[in-house]
C-alpha cells in the first residue's frame, strides 16, 4: 500500500498555497490526490489510513466547491539517484524537503530563547531569569554545541548578562564541514570562525549560510540540512540567542549532555526572581514606561525588560526584550504559545 506517498504528494503540493487565491491550484491537488488513492486502491484495501484519506479528500472538495473533473497536478519528481561520487542526493541536505518526502507532512519545531539577564525560553515553554556566571551549556546534541558566557551586569550585582556565544556545527559528511561560530561584545561577525560565510566544500556546503539582518548587530544562520535557523543579536551590553529548531534535531541527545538550559531551564539553585527589589540603577515605573512603549503587552517578556532596566540602568536593554519577542513571533511554530503570563 502506498498511501503514504500520496498523502506526501499531497502535502508537498499544497504546502505553499496560502490566501483567497489558492482555490484553482487546491482543487487540482485533491483531484490529483484522489486520482493517487484510486490507483493505490487495490493493495490499500484493508488499510484505516487509506479510507481515511478518501473520506477526507471528499470532505476537502465539498468545502472547496471543487468539481471531480478537471485538471490534476503533476506527479512530484522522484529524488535523483546517487551521484558517481558515493554521495547521495542532495536532498538529504535539505531536512524539511526530506522529512516531507518521508513521513508524508512537515517537520515539528521548537523554539528556544536567551536574553538579558539571561532570561531562558526553553523549547518547553518555561521561562527562568537566571543569575548563572561563567559558561554554561544553552543546548549540547548530536547536531549543535552552544555555549554562553555570562559575566555581572554591573558590579556588586547578582544578575548576569550573556559576553559570549560560541555555536559549534557538528561535522555531517554528506553536507558541511564542522564550523565554529563565535560573538562576543562588539563583536557579531557575519562570518563562522575561519572566515567562511557557508558549509564548505562539500556537496551540501550551501545548507549552512550567514545572514547579515544589521552590521554589527543581528545575524541569522540558516542550516537547512538540520532544519534549524538561530538568531544572533546584540542589545546594549548584552548578546541575544533564539533558535528554531526541528523536533528530531533539539531531542538529538544522550542522558550524559542533560544539562542544557533551552531543555531543562535554569537549574533551580540559579533560579531568581523577576520582581525588582531594593534600590535598582533606574525607578521601577520609569522601566515599566520605558519598556510599555515597545512591549504593550504585560506578559514574561515585558516583566524581563522591567527587570533588566532596573538593574542594569541601560535603557537600552529594553530592545534586548524587543528583538526576542520579534525572534519568537518568526520561530515560534504555534503563534499562541508568543506570549507567556507568569
Amino acid at each position: 500500500c502506498k498511501i503514504l506517498r500520496c498523502n506526501s504528494e499531497y502535502v508537498a503540493a499544497t504546502l505553499h498555497l496560502r490566501g483567497p487565491d489558492r482555490g484553482a491550484a487546491f482543487c487540482t491537488a485533491l483531484r490529483s490526490y484522489s486520482l493517487c488513492t484510486r490507483r493505490t486502491a487495490r493493495t490499500c484495501r484493508g488499510d484505516l489510513a487509506f479510507h481515511s484519506a478518501v473520506h477526507g479528500i471528499e470532505d476537502l472538495m465539498i468545502q472547496n466547491n471543487c468539481s471531480k473533473e478537471g485538471p490534476t497536478a503533476p506527479p512530484r519528481p522522484r529524488p535523483p539517484a546517487p551521484n558517481p561520487h558515493g554521495f547521495e542526493s542532495l536532498d538529504i541536505c535539505d531536512y524539511e524537503r526530506s522529512f516531507l518526502y518521508k513521513h508524508g507532512r512537515p517537520p515539528g519545531f521548537q523554539h528556544c530563547a536567551a536574553f538579558g539577564d539571561p532570561h531562558i525560553r526553553t523549547f518547553h515553554d518555561e521561562f527562568h531569569t537566571c543569575r548563572v556566571e561563567g559558561s554554561w551549556p544553552l543546548l549540547d546534541n548530536d547536531y549543535l554545541f552552544v555555549q554562553a558566557t555570562s559575566s555581572p551586569v554591573a558590579k556588586g550585582s547578582n544578575a548576569t548578562v550573556t559576553s559570549k556565544l560560541t555555536i559549534i556545527f557538528k561535522n555531517m559528511k554528506e553536507c558541511i564541514d564542522q564550523k565554529v561560530y563565535q560573538a562576543e561584545l562588539d563583536n557579531v561577525p557575519a562570518a563562522f570562525q575561519d572566515g567562511s560565510v557557508n558549509g564548505g566544500a562539500r556537496p551540501g556546503g550551501s545548507s549552512l549560510v550567514i545572514w547579515e539582518r544589521s552590521p554589527g548587530r543581528h545575524v541569522e544562520i540558516r542550516a537547512d540540512y538540520i532544519g534549524t535557523t538561530i538568531a544572533v543579536r546584540q542589545a546594549g551590553r548584552q548578546l541575544s540567542f533564539s533558535i528554531r529548531a526541528a523536533e528530531e534535531v533539539a531531542r538529538a541527545f544522550t542522558e550524559e549532555q542533560d544539562l542544557q538550559l533551552c531543555v531543562g531551564g535554569c537549574p533551580h539553585s540559579q533560579r531568581m526572581s523577576r520582581s525588582p527589589r531594593g534600590r535598582g540603577r533606574v525607578p521601577v515605573e520609569t522601566a515599566q514606561a520605558l519598556c510599555r512603549e515597545i512591549l504593550p503587552v504585560e506578559d514574561v517578556y515585558f516583566q524581563s525588560c522591567v527587570f533588566d532596566v532596573v538593574t542594569s540602568g541601560d535603557t537600552n536593554f529594553t530592545m534586548a526584550a524587543h528583538g526576542a519577542l520579534e525572534d519568537a513571533r518568526l520561530f515560534l511554530p504555534d503563534a499562541e504559545k508568543l506570549h507567556i503570563f507568569q
